[in-house]
């Protein structure tokens, strides 16, 4: 709230000036039936200002110019006047609440935008081990079922919070200048009905969480089902899937149903128990009058229980708010899941500056494990600067992991990984990653233009830069035949363009950010032939004058490689140049034979 208290502030300025003049309107009631039914035959003379309390003399000069005007013009003149004025004030009340919600609505929608921006940061922040244990459709429900039920139910019942308090407080004290003994038997009775309605409250909070929690689960289907169509519908599974949505689905119904049903019971709750009340507070106040012990008149008891009765409606609410604040509670501890996560991957507190590479990386006895088994298990190698090193290997290895590590996906848990000699973790993580080029197996593209594409991440990019780095990755022609060129849009994922098409476009961002580490996560794998041609070339024209580190199932792509490492079970069984590890006759050329058909 601190950035809104501006907001704040005005809006609490106007809730109590919409209370006073509730009740200065409501004070009108008095004369109006002293008036009509002729209560008060008292005669009453102008006193001067300052000759008494300032209430006595308001209200006796405010009675004395009622009496002359009945006097002069007549009594229905007078309750005339007298709803003009209570037309006006009315006027000014109503205006003085919209203005209290006026200023409420900016400090409402900004309080949602932060926390949106607040869940989308960490999520782009948090390393992507966060992620594995997560479901993408869970997450997604978070920043956007979990974030606007917080709108809805906390933000809706902020200008309650503070509007329905100051409207209790305000009537409350003018209900103790009037009568304090019926005024404490009224306090009596109040929590009574609040520690009802707030039992109800506590078990809500408890459905809302569980009724979220099944919704996550619904957006995880969606997510799955839209991510994996083709293989639900190669293998005929659509009945099974629209089987597994509609389970999910109707036990989100039936949670749904318990929770609104008991945040239903909030109105007729709280209005049966605001009648019992005022019945009790009529009976007693009444008695009160009868038995002539009683200090207030029978017009200002009417009076008294207008004022209770306006206390009802902001009870009310305060008892809604109250409902929607613990459903609403619910999602906040589902968001506070993502906002309170711990990223391990921090930068060091004295970082040593990393512009260049100058030497070259290093792993030194590392061992990193996902879980509870080491995937990698204490690796030695040496990468010197402008080489190119292969990783090869069955699937399951350890290649993939190892090429993770370098940029600082993940934290090694045993030895260390170092530029020139300096652990990767005395650099900043930005830093570090800005020295490397990922080129994977599956392109990862953005629903955009070619030119944003390949300029994504870097900036002030030039069209003669994108250009150029288009041709050297092969990939200017297709885009230049392209209705609008680089302008045009690539579709979800690039899903407008060819396996080789997407594998090229992401070859030019990799060219155009121009790293000198370069990594290449199987880029080839999964193209055709000619593809592969293509994309080969324009690797190898990228990979020219760079460190690079190659994964490879296809092991023609790295013939030429400085140095091919063969992994096993996460550690490094064999190493060499090509022609050496086909004299080893052993894991290599066991892999190599196998591709060879």
């Amino acid at each position: 709230m601190p950035p809104y208290k501006y907001y704040l502030a005005l809006n609490i300025f106007f809730n109590i000036l919409a209370s006073v003049l509730t009740l200065f309107s409501f004070a009108l009631i008095i004369p109006i039936l002293e008036i009509l039914f002729k209560l008060k035959q008292a005669s009453y003379t102008f006193m001067e200002w300052g000759s008494g309390s300032i209430k006595d003399v308001a209200i006796n000069n405010f009675y004395y110019y009622i009496t002359t005007i009945i006097d002069e013009k007549g009594a229905g003149f007078a309750l005339l006047i007298l709803g003009v004025f209570l037309m006006v004030m009315t006027f000014f009340k109503t205006a003085a609440t919209y203005l209290s919600s006026y200023f409420m609505i900016p400090l409402r929608s900004g309080i949602v935008r932060d926390i949106r921006n607040y869940v989308y940061e960490k999520v782009v922040s948090l390393p992507i081990g966060f992620f594995t244990s997560e479901k993408k459709g869970d997450v997604m429900a978070r920043m956007s079922g979990d974030v606007g039920e917080i709108e809805n139910s906390i933000m809706a019942s902020l200008d309650m919070m503070f509007k329905n308090p100051i409207m209790i407080i305000v009537c409350l004290a003018t209900m103790f200048a009037i009568s304090w003994q019926l005024t404490l038997f009224v306090l009596i009775l109040l929590p009574t009905a609040g520690y009802i309605m707030g039992q109800v409250g506590k078990k809500l909070k408890r459905r809302s969480l569980e009724g979220q929690n099944q919704w996550g689960l619904l957006m995880s289907i969606i997510e799955e089902t839209l991510g994996g169509l083709r293989i639900v519908k190669a293998f005929n599974a659509e009945d099974k899937m629209i089987k597994w949505f509609h389970d999910d689905n109707n036990r989100f119904y039936r949670i749904s149903n318990r929770i609104n049903r008991r945040q239903s019971l909030a109105h007729p709750m709280s209005e049966f128990l605001g009648t019992c009340t005022i019945c009790i507070v009529l009976w007693y106040g009444g008695s009160l009058i009868l038995s002539g012990t009683s200090s207030i008149d029978a017009a200002s008891f009417i009076y008294y229980l207008v004022i209770f009765y306006s206390i009802i409606n902001p009870a009310k609410d305060l008892s809604k708010a109250a409902y929607s604040i613990q459903k609403g509670l619910a999602s906040m501890v589902r968001v506070d899941l993502i906002l309170s996560a711990v990223n391990p991957i921090q930068d060091p507190k004295n970082p040593v500056e990393l512009k260049e590479m100058k030497e070259g990386i290093e792993y030194r006895g590392v061992s990193f494990r996902y879980s509870t088994e080491n995937v990698v298990k204490h690796v030695d190698l040496s990468i010197k600067k402008g080489q190119t090193v292969a990783l090869v290997g069955q699937s399951g290895s350890g290649k993939s992991t190892m090429a993770d590590l370098l940029p600082r996906f993940y934290d090694v848990n045993e030895g260390g990984i170092y530029i020139d000699g300096i652990n990767i973790k005395d650099f900043r993580v930005h830093d570090l990653r800005g020295l490397m080029g990922n080129v994977n197996q599956e392109a990862i593209l953005f629903n955009d233009s070619f030119y944003n594409n390949i300029t994504f991440g870097v900036e002030n990019a030039t069209m003669e830069q994108v250009i150029e780095a288009a041709k050297i990755a092969n990939a200017h022609d297709f885009i230049m035949a392209t209705e609008q060129g680089y302008d045009t849009c690539i579709g979800d994922r690039g899903s407008r363009l060819s396996g080789g098409q997407r594998q090229r476009v992401s070859i030019a961002r990799a060219i155009l950010k121009n790293p000198p580490i370069l990594i290449l996560d199987e880029a080839t794998s999964a193209l055709d032939t000619e593809s592969e041609r293509l994309v080969q070339e324009a690797l190898e024209n990228l990979m020219r004058n760079r460190t690079t580190l190659v994964i490879a199932h296809r092991l023609s792509t790295i013939k030429d490689a400085d140095l091919i490492c063969v992994m096993h079970e996460g550690e490094i069984v064999e190493r060499g140049r090509h022609d050496e590890l086909i004299k080893l006759d052993r894991y290599y050329k066991r892999l190599v034979d196998m591709q060879k058909f």
